[in-house]
């Protein structure tokens, strides 16, 4: 199957203790480019991520959004900082003997002292942790990928749309371009006889005028190379897989032999139908670089 490099998915999981919601865009690029966005406490799972994303995601410019919430009540738990609360009672007994201040300080006064009672989060599990977030992280994946196949189907039918229509202007191409050179040699004929009146025309000189000319207008080669290169491209899109590579370098061969023809055309009928098979190659150009 064919995958378009455009594509969105997102999922949700969440279960007792906490919930992870992950989003997943993507647009086209030359190589697979992702860029993560989580809360700070899932940092550590970065690389994990990365290396997930590639079972599912060759290319294209991927934009991964992760949000947390964490429904636990006994993640945080109360520190007693003795040594410190031990200095603030040193001081706080040596500005009274300096001062001759009564020494009124109470265990309730001294707790409120900065620091001396601290709330700190217990550190996750982090196997449990990662659980739900690949879990999450694999539903998103799943589609996203069917809506890249989705969009990969509604291009695949389109480019061989074009290059069936593509294949027309070929064959348009080989028929008329025989049919050219009998008109050069009957309007040579005509005017030399025009030129010599009664005398005998030299056959031989005719046709070696023709071959010249022939040789100059002939792109047989050209139609044969570009008829190939569209089946080929066709039969690529059939089979499917990552294939926007093969048919962007197919895609620049077909453009090559057109401008040859293009160059070679010395009949208005013929030029009309390159730039129209040129204008063809452009679209399908286009949206080859939109598969993966």
């Amino acid at each position: 199957m064919i995958k378009s490099m455009t594509g969105f998915g997102r999922a949700e999981f969440a279960d007792e203790k906490r919930k992870f919601t992950v989003e997943i865009k993507s647009v086209n690029h030359r190589y697979l480019d992702v860029n993560i966005k989580m809360p700070k406490k899932l940092n550590f799972f970065e690389s994990t991520i990365r290396t997930l994303l590639k079972e599912y995601i060759e290319r294209g410019k991927v934009d991964v959004y992760i949000t947390y919430e964490d429904y636990t009540e006994d993640n945080f738990s109360l520190q007693y900082n003795a040594g410190l609360a031990a200095e603030y009672l040193k001081y706080l007994n040596q500005m009274a003997e300096e001062f001759h201040l009564d020494n009124d300080i109470r265990v309730s006064t001294l707790s409120k002292y900065p620091d001396v009672f601290v709330m700190e989060e217990q550190a996750p599990d982090e196997k449990e942790l990662w659980s739900g977030l690949e879990k999450a992280v694999r539903m998103a994946c799943e589609q996203f990928v069917a809506s890249r196949i989705k969009e990969g189907e509604h291009l695949k039918n389109d480019l061989v749309d074009k290059l069936t229509n593509m294949l027309s202007y070929v064959d348009f191409i080989e028929e008329r371009s025989p049919e050219i050179l009998k008109e050069y040699r009957s309007r040579l004929e005509e005017k030399v006889k025009e030129l010599l009146g009664d005398r005998q025309i030299d056959d031989a000189r005719i046709a070696t005028e023709v071959t010249i000319y022939a040789d100059k207008i002939c792109v047989d080669e050209e139609t044969v190379r570009l008829r190939s290169h569209i089946e080929t491209a066709k039969e690529t899109l059939v089979n499917g897989g990552s294939v926007g590579r093969k048919l962007d370098f197919i895609a620049q061969e077909m453009n090559r032999e057109a401008n040859t023809i293009l160059s070679k055309a010395n009949n208005l009928e013929i030029s009309d139908t390159g730039i129209d098979l040129k204008t063809d190659i452009e679209k399908v150009r286009e949206q080859i670089q939109n598969i993966e």
